[in-house]
């Protein structure tokens, strides 16, 4: 089975889309897809498609989005395995379990077990000081990326928090790649992404550090200077708060023409946030 769920949702068995168009179906399917081999509870999907206040009929509709799911699967076993003694079930392929269903998708891919396997490659090439070898496994984790995930389901609340922590996870992989090719002297090349991710997330710290110490190095300092300022003007307006220790070292050493150590150790920080998270 093939899941695709960074960008649109897709899944396919042998090649053969099992994605329902309907929306409910398809809400069902991408929670089933993201926690494939594991077992997600009758709870969670009520409170995807109904929300606190599931109508009387909830199981039962449920089981009928279940049952449309597996005609789907049913179908495309069909023309994937033609020899019905060897053939499996679509009830195998998603099972009906004490609690809930799984979605067995076998030894198939996953886009989001592939950006967690590249991204961590990333952060221990990082942690180990190999910065080519962290940018390359970075950018190939950010490529599985081809827009926000289920950006074409309309999601619940359970998908609603999977996609905040899937951004999140998306967000950290992006900020050490642009550190790692900060530290390889790529500074010019990223003027033009860092440009659009400061505007797209004007309370982000570490991209507007990153981003001032690109400029500074591009022998822009003004402008790295300015940029701190809006990034103030940012944090202040929308959150009530000044910049952290660690932007404020930063345009502290730029005033001073010496922002590499700042920027170090800001980076450091966030690595160890990283690995606590892992």
């Amino acid at each position: 089975m093939e899941i695709e769920v960074l960008g649109t949702l897709e899944v396919r068995l042998q090649g053969v889309s099992v994605t329902p168009t309907a929306p409910k179906p398809r809400r069902v399917l991408a929670l089933l897809a993201l926690h494939a081999g594991r077992v997600v509870s009758v709870a969670s999907l009520t409170e995807e498609l109904w929300g606190a206040t599931p109508p009387r009929s909830a199981r039962t509709t449920l089981q009928t989005y279940v049952l449309q799911l597996r005609e789907l699967i049913g179908t495309a076993l069909e023309q994937t395995e033609p020899d019905p003694e060897m053939r499996r079930t679509a009830k195998s392929v998603l099972a009906t379990v004490p609690g809930g269903y799984l979605l067995d998708s076998g030894e198939g891919v996953s886009d989001v077990l592939e950006f967690q396997r590249l991204s961590g490659l990333g952060y221990r090439a990082m942690d180990a000081g190999d910065f080519p070898e962290a940018a390359r496994h970075l950018r190939e984790a950010l490529a599985l990326w081809s827009g926000p995930a289920f950006a074409d389901v309309q999601v619940g609340e359970q998908l609603q928090m999977e996609v905040k922590r899937l951004e999140e996870t998306r967000l950290c992989a992006l900020d050490q790649r642009i550190e790692a090719d900060l530290r390889l002297g790529r500074h010019r090349d990223l003027l033009a992404e860092l440009t659009v991710l400061t505007n797209r997330y004007p309370t982000h710290e570490n991209l507007y550090g990153q981003f001032m110490l690109a400029l500074h190095r591009s022998g822009r300092r003004s402008e790295a200077l300015e940029a701190y300022q809006r990034m103030r003007t940012n944090l202040v307006r929308e959150l009530g708060l000044e910049p952290s220790a660690d932007l404020q070292r930063v345009q502290r050493m730029i005033l001073m023409a010496r922002p590499e150590a700042a920027l170090a150790a800001a980076a450091n920080g966030t690595r160890e946030r990283l690995l606590r998270s892992r």
